[in-house]
């Protein structure tokens, strides 16, 4: 070999390969990358790892150099969760991409996978309140910076991926998911929706902005109302309330925000399991709605299509299924997708589909800038964790969410009024924070917060009252762990026995009940259940309230639950009720601020609450035909309303009116009233719109959200509040299953809640 061909062969080997060039174009970079690959390479891409426990990647694991070729030689899409703290998660993931980037053929780095519905689900991680919730906030800017510090949090422990929001609108509550929800209205969830990808994703264009992460949409579609209210029971709804009621906030999503992906659920609609819907994957979402993104298995998704569904035999044609029907990626870990090769090699996938796949899902891995950038910071992953920001952040948002069910005019309670008050109830010591939680470095319960509000000038006085259940400890476990352990009903007869003795000491009575993680939470087996037949309190709470209730002292109920609640005898009995829903790591603060009157109280219902099951399906926007007759032993009437929630200050609605009567079937119209303070607080308000189609092709609902706003107003103060209607506000899916606006009267209704006498009416002609 001549000097000359030695010297060439010596650059061109020490030339940096295009894919590793951070100056080329990122399709640039991902074409050479992609025709470097082997067939079993790209299909790795294509599947997740996991471990499968709670703290999966251990140690051992780790610094065993054959395990680790094992499980990371050939390359990987994600890494999925653990439970680690925060020191344990960065260490762990930093070796795992040491070895992905160093040690594997081509060096493509791993993304790492997270849920985060109410804050990252990790110990020594902020807890925000449930998503149920929250939602009660109706704050959209408030949305966007909680999962935006949510993202901050993630990123700074090198989480690249969210599987979050939860989108689904739920129309069942006694499913055990209830509480991951944002309720039942499809406007109002896609609202949020928007601003909680927005969020996590630092931009509105598809972008993954620094310090954020790729968003999911999830369980598409049909979770949110399964038969039975069972986790992942039959949605087999027509296509018509799929498309007007489940799908809206998915659409919103895909069109305004740009999620990186979607995830299919497990339900089946019209005997289609999702994961195995070509019509809904391919000809709706791809096709007709145009998304771009990734389509992302729920956990074990592909898997129930042979093993659940029996759509498929075994698992290699749950694989050919699952990939031929659009799921592009399989989580948790490898189990069907292994077989795409071969299936490959069979002529029963395309090469293009998998190419198409691997290419999106390294434009996310450069656009992330993992190739530049794979390893993350201790120092700075432990400074971001306690930002005080985030703590007032956490305050701020239960602050909002907490909804005043209920008042006779006992609260806000003064604080040098009573010189003892018992807090007494199984939520009172405990801060319970739902499924998906991580476990904060803080939590302050009920009795915490309370205590410290009224310092030295009241004896608080507790008792347990009755337990829920008796194996409750670390949030995550206790909704992750299988068996749920009971107390005897004569170890609760003896525990309210002591609370009755403890309240007669005390002149004023906070009792705190409900549920906890292990009674309202995500069933996946018949050893982890969830769903419940029944709303009522659970075990001996009613008699607990009975109880303290006959001693004739003021009661004040804090509800504190994933799903609505039906609190019959104390709705009609104690006079004052606040649900609480799980208000994450501030609880205590934020129910003492409010009641205790230092916070004016105004958190709106997103879901309906019913007075039994016996009344479901039971939500604001039923059709005209439902809920005509009462039943024999009950009426109809929820217990509480959609969109209901009190204050501290009164609000009046007045001088309702259109800037224009009449619109084309293309045009928009402002809705103005203006709403007065008539309270001596300082108070929020959500000024809420529903409209009417009053006759139309097919029948609809008696009213539909369309519209709402949160304003402030000052003591005495009026404003002017202005919405907006536009042709996508009155559209839906006519006889002929043409999403258009038909022309006709449309009855518009603003006020403070879904109910009809709290609400001003007009009426606008579309032509």
């Amino acid at each position: 070999m001549t000097d000359t061909i030695k010297r060439n062969h010596s650059m061109q080997s020490k030339k940096i390969a295009s894919y590793k060039n951070p100056k080329l174009p990122v399709q640039t970079r991902v074409k050479d990358l992609l025709a470097r690959m082997t067939i079993e390479e790209k299909v790795w891409q294509l599947m997740g790892l996991w471990n499968g426990g709670v703290e999966d990647f251990n140690d051992e694991f780790l610094n065993d150099p054959e395990k680790m070729k094992a499980a990371f030689g050939k390359g990987a899409n994600s890494v999925h969760p653990a439970f680690w703290p925060l020191k344990e998660t960065v260490v762990q993931r930093n070796k795992i991409q040491k070895y992905c980037v160093e040690e594997t053929r081509l060096g493509i780095p791993v993304i790492f996978v997270d849920e985060g519905q109410h804050g990252m689900m990790r110990r020594d991680a902020t807890a925000f309140p449930q998503a149920i919730g929250l939602a009660c906030s109706w704050d959209p800017d408030l949305f966007e910076k909680v999962y935006s510090s949510i993202a901050k949090e993630m990123r700074s422990r090198g989480t690249h991926h969210a599987l979050t929001p939860v989108i689904d609108v739920c129309r069942e509550p006694r499913w055990g998911r209830d509480e991951e929800t944002y309720g039942e209205d499809p406007y109002l969830n896609g609202t949020l929706s928007c601003a909680a990808v927005k969020g996590l994703q630092g931009s509105s264009d598809g972008t993954i902005a620094p310090g954020h992460v790729a968003a999911t949409l999830k369980h598409f579609a049909g979770h949110g109302q399964s038969e039975g209210g069972q986790n992942q029971g039959p949605a087999n709804y027509s296509l018509r309330v799929l498309l007007d009621y489940h799908m809206p906030p998915f659409k919103m999503c895909i069109d305004n925000v740009k999620p990186a992906s979607v995830m299919p659920s497990y339900n089946e609609v019209d005997g289609v399991p999702s994961h195995a819907n070509k019509w809904l994957l391919n000809d709706l979402l791809r096709k007709e709605w145009a998304f771009k993104g990734m389509v992302v298995s729920d956990y074990y998704g592909v898997d129930q299509l042979f093993n659940k569904h029996c759509v498929a035999g075994d698992i290699k044609e749950a694989a050919k299924t699952g990939f031929n029907s659009g799921v592009q990626f399989e989580f948790p870990q490898a189990n069907c997708y292994k077989y795409l090769s071969t299936l490959l090699k069979e002529g029963k996938i395309r090469l293009a589909d998998i190419n198409k796949a691997v290419s999106q899902v390294l434009e996310l891995k450069f656009r992330l800038g993992l190739f530049e950038n794979p390893y993350v910071d201790l120092k700075a992953a432990v400074k971001i964790s306690k930002d005080p920001a985030t703590e007032k952040l956490a305050l701020k948002a239960a602050h909002e969410s907490i909804v005043l069910l209920k008042n006779d005019g006992i609260l806000p309670l003064p604080k040098n009024k009573y010189k003892k008050i018992a807090v007494i109830g199984p939520c009172a010591k405990d801060v319970f924070f739902g499924g998906y939680a991580g476990e904060p470095y803080k939590k302050i319960s009920l009795y915490e917060g309370i205590k410290k509000k009224v310092g030295s000038k009241s004896e608080i006085l507790f008792a347990q009252g009755c337990k829920l259940t008796t194996n409750a400890t670390i949030p995550f476990f206790n909704w992750k762990l299988d068996e749920i352990k009971f107390p005897s009903r004569e170890e609760n007869l003896k525990l309210i026995k002591q609370a009755v003795e403890t309240a007669k000491k005390a002149e004023i009575v906070i009792l705190a009940i409900g549920e906890n993680e292990h009674l309202c939470r995500e069933a996946w087996a018949k050893t982890h259940i969830g769903d419940n037949m029944t709303l009522d309190l659970f075990g001996q709470q009613n008699e607990l309230v009975e109880a303290i209730v006959a001693l004739g002292k003021p009661v004040v109920a804090y509800l504190m639950n994933g799903r609505p609640l039906s609190i019959n005898y104390i709705a009609q009995k104690v006079p004052a009720i606040i649900e609480g829903w799980y208000m994450g790591q501030e609880t205590g603060t934020a129910a003492a601020d409010i009641i205790f009157g230092d916070v004016n109280p105004s958190g709106k219902l997103t879901i309906t609450v019913p007075k039994s099951a016996g009344q479901l399906p039971m939500y604001y926007n039923f059709k005209p035909s439902a809920q005509i007759n009462e039943y024999l032993s009950q009426d109809n009437l929820p217990l509480f309303y959609f969109g209901y929630g009190l204050g501290f200050s009164g609000f009046r609605y007045k001088n309702l009116h259109l800037d224009k009567g009449k619109i084309r079937v293309n045009g928009s119209v402002k809705v103005k009233v203006e709403v007065a303070n008539t309270g001596k607080l300082a108070g929020d308000e959500i000024v809420q719109m529903y409209i009417r189609d009053k006759v139309s092709s097919v029948t609809r609902p008696v009213k539909e959200l369309k519209g709402f706003k949160r304003i402030s107003l000052k003591p005495g103060e009026t404003k002017m509040v202005t919405l907006e209607i536009k042709p996508e506000q009155l559209a839906f899916h006519n006889i002929d299953m043409k999403y258009i606006v038909e022309p006709g009267e449309f009855e518009i209704m603003v006020g403070s809640s879904s109910r009809d006498e709290d609400l001003l009416k007009t009426t606008l002609i579309v032509y």
